[in-house]
């Protein structure tokens, strides 16, 4: 909670201007039954109408102050909840772009999605609450009692003994309250998995006939969700009967013993009635407790999963010894016994992988699904760092330049297309800040996708609908290629990103990457694609299999034979 609430430093004054329109709203609301009083006793019971119309006068007149304070008070409260609220989603967003994969892998998107809207306004909402009734709430307890026991010590003794009672019980409340709310998030983000899954996968839901099963498996997320609020729910509520029980039994003791104190003549009416009317006002503020033990309970809970997010370690630049001066150049990259294995897992992906690329050099990486072809790829813009070994780009160790050089220095085309919201112009320049027209046009050109956009409707200014829904596979994938090609790599890395594409395309598609000059790696299944390559690197479990041109492997490995073999058949022309 320190962590969250530091951000609300920079609305220090706008805090401290809503607790001071509080305290005077507070001060009516303890004044106001004192003057009753008064008024009772010097007006109403001695029939003095002066007396009566100067103490309502003066009630009226407070009155109309707190009215005043109440609501530039909410102005205040919030300015300062909205303020709070943007600025830690800022700092979410920041701290989120700046997050590893090995950071990412610890949480779900649809909990990073759960802390930016419904974690971030419960604490909102509590902020507003506590600049608003909550601060007042407490005072308003002890400043009743206190001013009970101006008006008739007596009769305010009953106070020493409920309001402590209360007390232990509201806290005994929040720390339960606080276990509960906690378990009630997690189960919103179930529901925000599923259904972010689902929608995403929609059309493949249809095409398989899943839509039953999905519906059992939101049931059960919702299900799960609806019986956590309930008996979260159900047991703040139940607090509520117990603070009035208590406090109700502290009116009925007044009463009575103000009735015998005032037979006795040893207390006025208006006494009575003032205090009576500050043990309402105690009342009512302890039983605004339960929302305020609600709403802080929930903020406790949410403030918890955000500052978790907040404080995560993240490896950062400075922890690398780069050196701002230099820039990759050339493209050459070099493995040097490199192994590598996944954050929170035990199994390497890859082991004593070496190997060169030379500068403006085709290098095609095949094997099984599985064989760490992916992962090799991801270990040169340093998305995961190596767990052994060494890699160089122009024979300078990678961790040489700073993650700005590095990766824009690279071209990456993942193996599944994303495209954003937005024309397919904003698309392509997305890869490079300030392109121009003409560079957008000749990327897409170089992408073999110009004459497909040319054919849109409104051409480059053709909406994408979300994730490219409007666009075919191969159209998602060209366009991805183009906003690589924008950038002017020195490395380009192709992850299997022309599998949706016809011979005849890729064929173009990869003849007009030499116009580029950069060292290009690409991992493909299509034997044809990578016999247009220099050199071929196949992977087998992690492990270097083999490595050359395409008739070196085929006279150095029967893995590699058998893959040729499975694409062209038996008797393969060029087979040993």
């Amino acid at each position: 909670m320190k962590n969250i609430f530091a951000f609300l430093k920079p609305y220090k004054l706008h805090i401290i201007i809503a607790y001071a329109l509080t305290l005077i709203e507070l001060g009516v609301e303890l004044l106001l039954p004192f003057f009753l009083g008064k008024m009772i006793n010097d007006g109403v019971v001695t029939q003095d109408i002066n007396n009566i119309v100067m103490w309502g006068s003066i009630m009226i007149g407070l009155a109309f102050i707190a009215f005043t304070a109440g609501i530039l008070n909410s102005f205040y409260a919030s300015h300062v909840s909205l303020g709070f609220a943007y600025d830690i989603r800022e700092k979410l967003f920041n701290k989120i772009q700046r997050f590893s994969f090995a950071n990412l892998n610890q949480y779900p998107t649809s909990g990073l999605v759960t802390r930016f809207t419904n974690d971030v306004r419960q604490i909102q909402n509590t902020i507003f609450m506590a600049l608003r009734i909550m601060a007042k709430a407490p005072l308003l307890v002890i400043g009743g009692v206190v001013m009970a026991f101006i008006v008739n010590a007596k009769l305010a003794l009953i106070f020493l003994v409920t309001v402590p009672v209360l007390v232990g019980f509201i806290l005994w409340v929040l720390r339960v309250a606080t276990k509960l709310f906690d378990n009630v998030q997690r189960n919103v983000d179930n529901v925000n998995r599923v259904m972010q899954e689902n929608l995403s996968g929609m059309r493949l839901i249809k095409a398989f006939l899943r839509r039953d099963y999905e519906e059992s498996r939101f049931t059960k997320a919702n299900k799960n969700l609806a019986d956590s609020m309930r008996y979260t729910f159900r047991f703040i509520e139940a607090s509520m009967p117990v603070l009035l029980f208590v406090m109700n039994l502290s009116l009925i003791f007044i009463i009575w013993f103000g009735n015998v104190q005032s037979i006795a003549g040893q207390t006025s009416v208006g006494d009575i009635v003032a205090i009576v009317n500050y043990a309402m006002r105690v009342s009512m503020s302890i039983s605004m407790f339960t929302f305020i033990i609600l709403a802080f309970s929930r903020a406790k809970a949410s403030a918890h999963r955000i500052n978790h997010v907040l404080t995560v370690n993240v490896p950062s630049e400075a922890q690398n010894k780069a050196d701002l001066s230099i820039e990759v150049t050339k493209g050459k990259i070099t493995y040097n016994q490199v192994s590598f294995t996944y954050p929170a897992a035990n199994e390497r992906v890859l082991e004593d992988i070496s190997f060169t690329a030379d500068a403006g050099e085709k290098l095609a990486i095949i094997g099984a699904t599985g064989a760490g072809k992916t992962s090799l790829f991801q270990l040169i813009p340093r998305l995961y760092e190596s767990s052994g070994g060494s890699i160089f780009i122009d024979d300078r160790p990678i961790t040489d330049y700073t993650l700005d050089q590095l990766r824009g220095s690279i071209g990456y085309v993942p193996q599944t297309p994303l495209l954003f919201t937005g024309s397919v112009k904003e698309n392509i320049a997305w890869g490079k800040q300030h392109a121009s027209m003409e560079e957008i046009i000749q990327a897409a050109k170089d992408a073999q996708i110009h004459d497909t956009i040319m054919d849109l409707s409104e051409q480059y200014e053709t909406k994408v609908g979300q994730k490219g829904v409007n666009l075919s596979g191969g159209q998602k994938q060209r366009i991805s290629i183009a906003r690589a090609f924008i950038r002017r790599p020195k490395i380009l890395m192709l992850d299997d990103s022309t599998s949706a594409l016809d011979l005849a395309t890729e064929s173009r598609l990869l003849k007009a990457i030499q116009d580029y000059h950069c060292t290009t790696l690409i991992i493909t299944q299509k034997i044809a694609t990578a016999m247009t390559t220099d050199r071929i690197l196949l992977l087998d479990d992690g492990h270097i299999q083999a490595h050359g041109t395409h008739q070196e492997l085929l006279n150095q490995s029967d893995l590699y034979l058998r893959i040729v073999e499975s694409q062209f058949g038996k008797g393969y022309p060029h087979a040993k």
